[in-house]
């Protein structure tokens, strides 16, 4: 079995007791993006599984638009993430 170098943990545990890895991280050419998605790539950075440089050069967004998923998560939950509740959870 062949495991690729990489810079940081393959793995971390969140505070629910589950586990997240970089295999559960959406692929780096990912157009589509519902709120499932956005929150793991979240998590990931606030758990230290990547950096934020390193996921706003994988998945090609920018700061002002990864701050804002990041915001969204940490005070309404992956909910707030959905376009649908958008205006249920913007913040004036």
């Amino acid at each position: 079995m062949y495991l690729k170098r990489v810079d940081g943990p393959r793995q971390v545990t969140l505070p629910d007791g589950s586990i997240l890895s970089r295999a559960d991280l959406p692929p780096p050419d990912t157009r589509r993006w519902v709120a499932s998605r956005k929150a793991t790539v979240v998590r990931a950075v606030i758990h230290g599984l990547i950096t934020e440089a390193e996921a706003l050069e994988r998945y090609a967004l920018s700061p002002e638009e990864f701050a804002q998923w990041r915001r969204a998560v940490e005070a309404h939950g992956e909910a707030a993430l959905k376009v649908t509740a958008i205006q249920k959870y913007r913040q004036l």
